[in-house]
């Protein structure tokens, strides 16, 4: 009996993951506009019901990481090191999904980067993502901030840092689309994220969000620099 919850949620997963697969093969083939939720259900032999309780949006069938993107940011810096500030924290994150190729950050393939960049919708749909990363982020770095502080600190501090976040994702996707590979998109990022970072280190030095981030991401940014 311990056993059961266990193995209903592992079915679960199999097929949210299922029906996830199915659409993204249909998107690929067909396009995500001309594509219909009845004939994903089709395809991932389900009901049309069944598809739309794992995924209320059809957005989401296609950008299915989309949780653990907009909370990526937020994430990094709640659960840092305790003697790391949130700008180093932050670093280390986009450092380690860099290197990973990770997908949540824009690692899709050059396939599914064009059948991204070719559907208004799900463009739109990661510009409303990419805002709710940033608000994210603005009530992590609200729950450090000092009582004292102006009430739009955490958010002017999480605009700029998810501003260079779209900066970098926008890159990784134009570089996709431009025939690169993984590995010489990494590349290519190192460099540039450990600019952003310089830059922000810089601009957020004595915000009340980070008041100490500037000795901790310079240093982030020279162990980059070493370890390259």
């Amino acid at each position: 009996m311990g056993t059961e919850p266990g193995l209903r949620e592992s079915k679960k997963q199999e097929t949210r993951q299922l029906i996830s697969d199915c659409a993204t093969k249909l998107f690929i083939e067909q396009g995500f506009e001309r594509t219909t939720i009845a004939e994903i259900a089709v395809a991932a032999r389900v009901a049309k019901k069944t598809v739309t309780n794992y995924f209320p949006r059809k957005e989401d069938l296609a950008l299915d990481h989309h949780e653990a993107f907009t909370q990526g940011l937020a994430l990094a810096v709640t659960d840092r090191r305790p003697d790391e500030t949130p700008l180093a924290a932050l670093s280390r994150a986009r450092r380690t999904a860099l290197l990973e190729h990770s997908p949540v950050i824009g690692f899709t393939g050059l396939t599914f980067a064009r059948m991204v960049a070719d559907s208004p919708t799900l463009t739109a749909r990661l510009r409303e993502l990419h805002d709710q990363r940033e608000e994210a982020l603005a009530t992590a770095l609200a729950i450090d901030t000092p009582a004292s502080a102006d009430a739009i600190a955490p958010q002017a501090a999480a605009a700029l840092i998810a501003g260079a976040d779209r900066l970098l994702f926008r890159r990784i996707q134009e570089l996709t689309l431009a025939g690169h590979t993984n590995d010489e998109i990494t590349a290519t990022l190192l460099p540039e994220a450990d600019h952003t970072t310089a830059l922000l280190t810089a601009a957020l030095a004595d915000h009340p969000t980070a008041t100490t981030a500037s000795q901790a991401a310079s240093g982030s940014v020279a162990g980059g620099a070493a370890e390259g």
